[in-house]
């Protein structure tokens, strides 16, 4: 165990007492965009860094998909619906304007007429790092011992897929947590959450709230609901301010990065992952990368690389994680746990 006299101030007591993950069943292949889009074999590989990802189907939701990827994380953890005291999601996208998602989960997990408490944290594609970060001190307090964080995304119905270089990017999926207070070393070393709203324009769906609603403006509203990105804006911002991010969390928590066993990156794109790399001084031996045959999953993406690591035994209990993205705002995030 390393300790340090910050880790004191900065450590809570915090476990992930079990992973899941769920995607829906369609899978398309970036070979198969090359052909709808008229495109030359191999382009969109090319251009993307995706072999494949999978997209939901129109009976497909998030609270479907989020409700399976639940279902995993309890089995794992050893525990039951009803024992639950709190369901939070933490996605990136909406089933629908209101209510929130977790409450739409809730129904979906049959817990309708249970009353546990449902509440979104909505940080885009850094949810289960804000909400790992909010959840820490009222489970540390005792308010809450058994908490399902979900995190499901369904971003492909959202996307202009003439645009190769946003829509080649991305895929659908849900992951899922349940937490619950460390016990024998499992605890919360470190975290720091930096917005730079300069950026906020880099990264937006415009439509979806009030501001864009149909209602109220004289412009054609469908090109409002795309999602929109200025990839080399987001990807200059967020390379200024990584360094800085990763030097503070190193600090806090008395470690170097020679003391981290893995780091699992939110899958952003495979430029942002191969220069975090570089820029951190990152083997690939270190980085849990799932990027090329699921793409970004927004929210889902950073949860659902940590249960395949899990799951396939490269993250074992005892070893220290460094988890680290960025999401529309333009925010940055991390955070350093004993697993």
């Amino acid at each position: 165990m390393h300790t340090s006299a910050s880790s004191p101030r900065t450590a809570r007591a915090l476990a992930i007492l079990g992973t899941g993950h769920a995607l829906p069943q369609r899978v398309v292949t970036s070979a198969e965009l090359d052909h709808q889009l008229g495109l030359e074999s191999g382009s969109v590989a090319r251009i993307s860094g995706v072999q494949q990802r999978h997209v939901a189907a129109p009976a497909d939701t998030a609270a479907s998909l989020g409700a399976s990827a639940a279902r995993q994380a309890l089995h794992a953890a050893g525990l039951a619906l009803d024992q639950l005291d709190l369901i939070v999601c933490a996605s990136g996208t909406q089933d629908q304007g209101m209510p929130c998602n977790a409450a739409l989960l809730q129904r979906e997990l049959g817990l309708g007429q249970s009353g546990i408490p449902a509440m979104d944290i909505n940080a885009s594609c850094l949810g289960v790092i804000a909400a790992l970060d909010t959840l820490s001190w009222p489970i540390q307090a005792g308010h809450y011992r058994r908490v399902l964080l979900v995190c499901a995304d369904i971003a492909s119905c959202g996307l202009d897929w003439q645009q190769v270089e946003v829509c080649g990017i991305f895929g659908d999926g849900a992951a899922a947590v349940v937490l619950g207070p460390g016990h024998g070393g499992q605890k919360l070393l470190a975290s720091r959450l930096k917005t730079y709203a300069e950026g906020a324009a880099l990264c937006q769906i415009p439509a979806g709230g009030s501001r864009f609603h149909p209602r109220r403006i004289q412009v054609p509203f469908e090109p409002l609901t795309s999602f929109a990105m200025q990839g080399k804006g987001v990807f200059r911002l967020a390379a200024k301010h990584l360094p800085e991010l990763l030097d503070d969390l190193l600090q806090q928590a008395g470690l170097t990065l020679g003391d981290i066993d893995w780091v699992i990156p939110h899958q952003a794109s495979q430029q942002a992952m191969q220069h975090a790399a570089k820029r951190l001084s990152l083997g690939p031996d270190k980085v849990i990368d799932i990027f090329a045959r699921h793409g970004n999953q927004v929210a889902a993406s950073l949860p659902t690389a940590l249960d395949i690591a899990v799951r396939d035994g490269r993250i074992q209990r005892g070893q220290t994680l460094l988890l680290i993205g960025t999401g529309a705002g333009l925010s940055l995030g991390g955070m350093i746990l004993e697993f």
